[in-house]
């Protein structure tokens, strides 16, 4: 089975790709830049999704599209229209030229319209471009994912390292549910190589809710860190997380990301189909999940901010 991943250099089209190639399938990986070289089974195509005619090469051949590219914050061309809304038209567009039989995209668990945030809006707009293709599909609305690469374990353990206190999003504290990534490559994987869950929208969350305070405490206790939590109003995040835009190359809480802890992400918005019981993730946040996922131990360095790009 030959399938391409947009975004496949990225936190969940690696694992996903990693996945795929124990099954003994053909991965074509879309993405700006090369991380990987290419190896037995696996093909690079250099691609922002603004090309269909790139996009349809390198679809050519395939079973399936895993579109996986996607961004939490603007920054210069890359925005959200670009990525979710006109980078999601232009892969449908191409799938179809290339014969394409099917298409999964990642969403987020709250995405919906008209709620005044881009970031969510257009993850739903992306969502019903692909419920109005002529492509099969599955649509996953994710909750907050972790494991190794990701940026929930990784901005946590290194601002631990780094600051005295950790501010928590508004006075009162909302809850989580910390999807594995392995348990959401298990499902994509079941969706993509044994053709279930067709043409549905499915929620997909970790089997665990808990406060955000209480996923800090955990990987503190694993990190060996002191865990020294305050509250602050959600204006006084969003003032921060523009600041860590403007100074981080991965800002520590971008934009939405404020959003989205603000909300909680423990259900999604709208009716969704529901998850077969036996794809339904099974791994706790538990610390051996925790650190299976953690980065090497240390804070933020230089190096994570934008100035020193290219120190």
């Amino acid at each position: 089975m030959k399938i391409a991943i947009t975004g496949g250099t990225g936190f969940i089209g690696h694992h996903l790709a990693q996945r795929l190639l124990r099954e003994d399938a053909e991965i074509v990986l879309l993405a700006r830049h090369q991380r990987e070289p290419n190896g037995p089974r696996v093909t690079f195509v250099e691609s922002d999704l603004s090309d269909p005619a790139v996009l349809q090469l390198a679809f050519n051949g395939c079973d399936a599209v895993a579109h996986c590219a996607g961004i939490n914050r603007e920054v210069g061309e890359q925005t959200y229209r670009k990525i979710h809304i006109d980078g999601t038209r232009n892969v449908l567009r191409a799938a179809s030229d290339a014969g394409v039989k099917k298409i999964i995209l990642m969403s987020f668990l709250r995405a919906r319209p008209n709620c005044g945030s881009p970031y969510h809006e257009s993850k739903w707009a992306a969502e019903e471009l692909v419920r109005a293709s002529k492509l099969d599909y599955t649509i996953f609305r994710a909750s907050m994912i972790y494991g190794r690469g990701d940026h929930m374990l990784d901005h946590l353990s290194h601002a631990l390292y780094t600051f005295p206190i950790f501010a928590m999003v508004g006075f009162k504290e909302k809850g989580i549910r910390p999807l594995a990534i392995d348990d959401l490559v298990d499902v994509l994987r079941a969706s993509l190589m044994d053709d279930r869950l067709s043409r549905k929208t499915v929620a997909i969350t970790g089997p665990e809710e808990l406060y955000l305070s209480e996923a800090v405490r955990r990987v503190a206790r694993v990190t060996g860190r002191k865990a020294r939590m305050v509250r602050a109003p959600v204006w006084f995040h969003y003032f921060l997380a523009r600041f860590w835009e403007l100074t981080m190359k991965i800002p520590l809480a971008a934009y939405a990301q404020v959003r989205i802890l603000s909300e909680g992400v423990t259900e999604s918005v709208l009716p969704c189909d529901p998850l077969p019981p036996e794809l339904s993730p099974k791994r706790m946040f538990t610390e051996d999940q925790i650190r299976q996922g953690l980065p090497p131990a240390g804070g933020f360095t230089l190096q994570d901010l934008r100035c020193c790009a290219h120190a």
